[in-house]
């Protein structure tokens, strides 16, 4: 899960394993694989930081959990 800003300023968390596609122009649109749309302040790098950085945080979660 990733926390992410909508354009008014509140926030919100998203499902960061429903991302189908993040297109940047003023703004970042994240479309989901349900087909909802999200417009939020982040730049589409730093979608992709708090994406990389989530799926890190699950994928040492399984790694202690197999030790």
């Amino acid at each position: 899960m990733i926390t992410l800003t909508r354009i008014d300023g509140t926030k919100f968390i998203l499902n960061a394993d429903e991302i189908e596609i993040v297109e940047s122009q003023h703004e970042s649109c994240i479309s989901t694989k349900s087909g909802k749309k999200y417009i939020v302040v982040e730049t589409s790098e730093e979608i992709v930081r708090l994406v990389v950085q989530y799926k890190r945080l699950c994928y040492n979660e399984i790694m202690k959990l197999s030790d």
